[in-house]
């Protein structure tokens, strides 16, 4: 699990509860049942109303991209082609075919399955992005739902107010209670922008982080294939794909550990 996901979203809270608090607020106005149901229920209504259920399926999966850890092990990825890329200048392209039949990462065994088949490398790189393209458009997919979410409840905390402030202009006979009923009605507005702001926007731009690092991960394989292909050197293919790591993941040319 990745903690730095629950850490944000407790932090955020926390600090805007210790605010309310510092400030002389207690705890309990903050809990207003009828306001969480109208914000809640009624952006997850207007969710499900936004996307087909084939979309709506995919939550658990999305949630399992912001909240979970998928180390993406680029480094090790690079070893694998280099050594491929070993193997090929040794043996020939039908020497990888028992990789391409097992190794643990499908966009590996797709593309040494074309290389091996003998396809053209135009064709095999317009295969891959294709495959590249449809990742990324299934992590935006994710990430949209998210971020409709972020949008509608705002929206359905201001509708909430609204409802509050018409239900205490019907109770103007009671003028005592004016100022407790209008701050419960403005607990709708904080539900709705807090939790926009501190859950279902950043989850969206989690999201989407992950995706881009996969699909940057992708785009290395992609790359090291057609290297692997050409049977290229591996040192300097090593060197090449090194080029997508983060700056403290750099490899050294001669296959060793970074120190």
């Amino acid at each position: 699990m990745d903690i730095t996901t629950i850490i944000g979203i407790i932090a955020g809270f926390a600090a805007l509860i210790g605010g309310f608090l510092w400030e002389g607020g207690q705890a309990g106005g903050l809990l207003q049942g009828a306001a969480a149901l109208i914000v809640f229920g009624g952006t997850a209504a207007a969710v499900v109303i936004s996307f087909p259920w084939k979309r709506l399926k995919t939550l658990p999966e999305a949630l399992k991209l912001a909240f979970g850890s998928r180390p993406l092990h680029a480094r090790e990825l690079i070893e694998d082609l280099a050594g491929l890329s070993s193997t090929a200048r040794r043996s020939g392209m039908l020497a990888l075919e028992k990789n391409a039949e097992n190794h643990e990462d499908p966009f590996m065994r797709e593309g040494l399955g074309l290389i091996v088949d003998g396809g053209d490398p135009p064709l095999i790189r317009q295969i891959l992005e294709l495959e590249i393209d449809k990742k990324q458009e299934k992590f935006d997919g994710y990430a949209k739902i998210f971020e409709s979410a972020g949008g509608y409840a705002p929206t359905m905390g201001i509708i909430g107010t609204v409802m509050g402030l018409i239900r205490v202009l019907g109770s103007l006979t009671e003028p005592a209670n004016l100022g407790s009923s209008i701050a419960v009605a403005f607990i709708a507005t904080l539900y709705g922008v807090a939790s926009a702001n501190l859950i279902f926007l950043p989850i969206a731009s989690k999201i989407r982080a992950r995706g881009e690092e996969e699909v940057q991960v992708m785009e290395m394989m992609l790359e090291g294939l057609l290297s692997v292909q050409n049977a290229e050197n591996p040192n300097l293919l090593r060197k090449k794909l090194s080029t997508y790591l983060e700056d403290d993941d750099e490899i050294r040319t001669d296959g060793a550990e970074p120190r």
